[in-house]
Parts: structure tokens; sequence; C-alpha cells
């Protein structure tokens, strides 16, 4: 501990300790009783209200009986002798009747001044204890107050190693990486070529996709050491800590070189300066400078690579993402179907799978998952094995723990009026009809009437094939897709209801995109008109539009023309093929669940079979599609 550390600790403790006793004394003297005045005193006494009173160090302490209990008053008084010689008639009227009181009239011996000490003694100490206690709580143990400003990083990924097997569905990432962990590995042979290995790598891609699990297999690959940090622990009340954090962690890192610094979660600190209500001179902003600072300030980090992890990069301050800091930029994108086989391999390595279980059909079957949600995904099945017999992992089971993840859990004990469930069936077929006869749209691969979740109903699609794109056709049948439900509402029972909120937003949500974010109108041309990313309050709050009033009513316009377009599309579509609507409700009503081999055979006008196949069956590569 340098000098002014140990300043800095003597003067808190003094203060503290002063701060205590005056506490304290001013809790002693409010359990004193209220003060009255020499007459006020011998009123009371003529009045023969006083029970008893006691004399100490020149104060008078009485109990005096009211109409609510005894109360106790006092009056400073520097001489008792005169005191008696003036309420003398007062005893001797007393002894006369024959009443005369037994008064405590002894004078009691004055504490002294080391016991009146003690008690702000042992509360100063106390109250030291706990402030030294809690600090240390709050850092870790220790000296708390002295590691306030330390960082609180953590050495290693985790109690598990992971490497990059581990690792799936991220090839081109890991390819990056590895040139990193080679480079930390053996350095000179970079640097006789003239390399300079990037001071910074961020990763980047939607929650769930592994960024932190590919940040862990580099420290599994790379036996240099590993300092892992969240953005928030960084961040404090208190103004400077979080700087002071900053210099503590790469201090540590230079001390190990060569060392990778991880950073997860760096939006939490490297959000845009400036932004916000509060102006720029804020504890993240001194955070965030310090960072910029010691990732490409005058020192040298030779042998320190910084890596971070965000889902939000539109809303990192631009000093933070030049060359010289994060000079690399890896996207992590969820898995395509292959990906998504080899994150279903890893998963599964622990786990029992019946015979049945075949994890390429699986992954054409979770076309949109992330390497978390397939994780999530393998271990609910895993719990409804748990609960089954035999205890194994069957495609039922996962057919089951797929629905639950995407919609929630059944609600078959949910009490269903007849009226509700007629209405869902209508809305259900409805939008299974408009998917079938749109030729852009994903083949329907079941359909139910059962409650999920928020939903009365689900029409479940999968796709044949994962496009990277999609058209203004296939995005204008989209849209009449996703008014199917409320169009059937509307032909059979001649009223619509609030089960079609969901898809009306879903709806006029693709339409504002479609002209306003990719231009696809005709009347507004190739223009876009909307930002490409999420709302960021503390930059985003004062920005006003790019375009007039007037534009806008132009967009609001094209968008209900759209709209409108496709609800008379989807209108004639069902008044078409009305018998069909009728026959896939109907089965709803009575069976509850249509699987797709059922619903392409009612399409067809072929026999219905009874037995309904598995949500699986129309995703295996061998089915033609429909």
């Amino acid at each position: 501990m340098n000098n002014s550390s140990k300043r800095f600790s003597f003067l808190f403790t003094f203060l503290l300790m002063i701060a205590a006793m005056l506490v304290v004394s001013s809790l002693m003297n409010s359990k004193r009783g209220d003060e009255i005045t020499y007459s006020e005193m011998r009123t009371l006494f003529l009045e023969e209200k006083v029970e008893s009173f006691v004399w100490e160090d020149g104060e008078l302490t009485l109990t005096v009986r009211t109409d609510n209990g005894p109360v106790e008053l006092r009056h400073e008084l520097a001489s008792v002798d005169i005191f008696v010689d003036d309420l003398s008639g007062v005893y001797e009227r007393q002894q006369r009747e024959g009443v005369i009181k037994e008064y405590n009239f002894v004078p009691i011996q004055p504490t002294p001044w080391y016991l009146e000490m003690l008690p702000y003694l042992v509360i100063s100490a106390l109250m030291i204890f706990a402030l030294y206690f809690l600090l240390a709580r709050a850092n870790g143990g220790g000296n708390g107050a002295m590691k306030f400003g330390k960082a609180n990083f953590r050495i290693g990924s985790g109690e598990k190693k992971v490497t990059f097997a581990d690792v799936a569905g991220a090839d081109e990432e890991k390819a990056e990486l590895e040139e990193i962990v080679d480079f930390l590995r053996d350095p000179q042979k970079y640097r006789a070529v003239g390399a300079k290995i990037p001071k910074g790598v961020l990763l980047v891609g939607p929650p769930g996709t592994g960024k932190t699990l590919i940040a862990r297999a580099v420290a599994g690959e790379a036996n240099v050491q590993f300092l892992s940090i969240s953005g928030s622990d960084f961040v404090e009340l208190y103004v400077g800590v979080g700087a002071s954090r900053v210099r503590d962690l790469f201090e540590q890192a230079k001390k190990g070189a060569p060392s990778i610094i991880f950073i997860d979660e760096i939006d939490a600190v490297g959000r845009h300066r400036g932004a916000g209500l509060g102006g720029g001179h804020d504890e993240r902003e001194q955070t965030l400078n310090q960072l910029l600072v010691e990732m490409d300030g005058f020192g040298s980090n030779e042998g320190v690579i910084v890596m971070a992890a965000t889902n939000r990069r539109d809303i990192l301050d631009p000093a933070l993402l030049r060359p010289g800091r994060f000079d690399r930029q890896i996207y992590v994108n969820p898995p395509d179907v292959k990906g998504r086989e080899e994150i279903l391999r890893v998963h599964a390595k622990d786990k029992l799978l019946a015979d049945d279980v075949d994890l390429k059909v699986i992954a054409r079957a979770t076309s949109g998952f992330t390497g978390a949600d397939l994780a999530n995904l393998l271990n609910e099945a895993a719990l409804t094995a748990a609960r089954q017999e035999p205890h194994v992992i069957t495609m039922s089971t996962l057919e089951s723990a797929i629905l639950k993840v995407v919609a929630g859990p059944e609600k078959k004990s949910r009490v269903k009026l007849p009226e509700d469930l007629r209405i869902t069936a209508f809305h259900e077929a409805g939008h299974a009809i408009a998917m079938y006869f749109l030729p852009t749209q994903d083949p329907v691969h079941q359909i139910t009437i059962v409650p999920r979740g928020n939903a009365l109903g689900m029409t479940i699609s999968l796709p044949e094939e994962e496009h990277s794109h999609l058209t203004r056709n296939q995005m204008r049948e989209e849209i009449v897709a996703l008014l199917g439900g409320r169009v059937a509402e509307q032909i059979i029972f001649d009223d619509i209801s609030t089960g079609a909120s969901n898809d009306l937003q879903r709806a006029t949500r693709l339409a504002r995109d479609m002209i306003a974010k990719y231009g696809m109108s005709d009347a507004l041309g190739a223009v876009t008109y909307d930002n490409d990313g999420e709302i960021f309050v503390g930059r985003d709050y004062e920005r006003t539009k790019s375009y007039s009033e007037q534009t806008a009513g132009a967009i609001d316009a094209e968008m209900k023309k759209v709209v409108d377009a496709a609800y008379a599309r989807c209108t004639q579509l069902l008044r078409d093929n009305l018998a069909k609507l009728h026959e896939v409700a109907e089965f709803l009503l009575a069976h509850e669940t249509m699987s797709h081999g059922q619903f392409v055979a009612c399409m067809k006008g072929e026999l219905i079979p009874e037995q309904a196949e598995s949500l699986f069956d129309s995703a295996r590569p061998d089915e033609s599609a429909t």
C-alpha cells in the first residue's frame, strides 16, 4: 500500500469514528427525559406528582405520574441544599399528615470518563468492521477497500476445457482464430516475414450463435494466459473505478504475456460516447476512454490480444472499431443445415439416443435455430425422456421438444368453448390452404388447434431449402399467407376476431420493409427510408426523420396498397377452395391435429389416412416436395 493510500485509509477511518460517535451521542441523548424549568419542577413537587427523583452530576431526573403512565423529566440543578430548603414546607406538611414520601435523595457518584466513552468506542469499532467486511465481500475477499479498483477477471475459460473440436458449424470463424492461436504459440514465424498479428478481434453475431464458446475454445487451444471479464464488470457507481479496473486488467495481462483478454458483452462499456441525456462526462465514458488508450495508446501491448463479443455492433463507438484496436471483425452467423447437423452431433455425445434418431433430418427441420437453440432442444428432449420409459431420446421425443421450444408446452387442460375452437380451426385452415397454393411458400408440415403458449393454434411449415435472399414476389406471397386466418374468419363467419393480431403485425412490418427498407415500390422507386439496425436511445433519441411528411404519407399509402392487394388475392384464393377450407377445419375439430401427409391427401382429394406421420417424415431428404 502506497503512502497516499495509507493517508486516505487513516482519514476515512477517523471520519467514520467521528460520525459514529455523533450518532451514538444523539441516540443516547434522545433517551433522556424532556427538560423543564425550575418553577415547573417546583409545581410538580407541590402537587405531589413526583414519584421519585435522582440527582446526578448537577442534573435532577424526575419520575412523574400522568394519566398515560410514568414520564421522565429532567432539570439542571446546581445545588441540592437550596432545592431542599425551598421545598421544606412540603416535607413538614407531609410529615404532619403522615404521608411523607420516600425519595431517592442520595447523590449518585459520577461515572468514570472511560466508562462513558465505552459505548462510543464499541459502536465505532462495529461500524468500521462492518464497512470493511462489506467492501471485502464486494471485491472478492482480502483487503476489500484496497481492491475496489482491481479488475474482477477470471483466469482460464471455465471449469471445463473447451477446444475447437467442441465448436461446430463455424469452420471459417475457427480458421481465422487458429491463425491467432498459432501466432501466440510461435510468434517468431510471423515476425520473420514482417507480419503483425491483429491487436483485437471482435466477434459479432446474434445471441446464441456461439461467440463466447468460440472465445473459450481459443483459450483451450492456446497454452497462454486467458483473462475473461464481462463488460458490466467495469462499470461502477463511483467515478474512476472502471478506468482503474481497465488499467489493472491490462497490467496483469502484460505481466503474463503472451496472453488473451476476452471481454464479453463489450457493448455494456463500449457504446457511443456523448450519447444519452446525461452528457459525456460519466463513469462509463471514462472507462471507455481508458480502454481505447490501453488498446492502442502510447504504451506497448506486445503479446496481448483483446477479444470481445457483442450482438449490438451498431451502438459501439467508432474509435473502438478502427484498425489498431479491433483490427479483425468476425461475424458469427446462425448455422446452415450442415452446421446444425454438426452442432447436434456435438451436443448429442453424452445423450442416450434411440436407433431411429436421424440428426440429419432434425437439422433440416430446425431452420433458423442457433447453436444455443439446438443445445436447448436436445436438453428438453432428454428431460422428457427421463420422465418416460424407456429412458432414451426418440424421434417422437425430439418432435415434442421442437414444438415446446418453438411455441411452448401444450395446454390441453385449458377450457375451450366450441365457438372458439371453430374459429381457431377455420383460422388455421385458412393459413394452411393459402400456403399450399402459393408456390413460393414452404410446405405445411402440421396444423393444430391445441393451445401452446399464447397461441390458440399453429400452422407449422418447414423450408425444403434455405435461401439467402427474399424476392419481392416471395414477400408479397408471405403477406398473403399471413392474412389467410383473418380472411377465412371473414368468409365463414362474416365477422373477425382478435386472433389475427400477430399475423397483422407481421404482415404490416413486412410491407413496411418492402417499401421503406428494400425499395420495392414502383411509386417511390429504389430509395430506402429506414435506418438499418435497431434503435439505440442514447444515439437516436433526438434524431429526426430523413424524409418529409409528404413522403411518410406516400410510404403509408404504398404499405396499405400492398396489404390490400394481398387481402384481395387471399380472399379469391380461399373462395375458390371453400370446400377444402371446410374439410380441413372439420378434420381439425374432430382430431385437433393434422399432419403433412393428411393435409396433402385432403388437398388432392384422396382418402385421408387415419395415422398421422411424424413431423420429421416430411423433412427427410428423399421425400419429394409438395
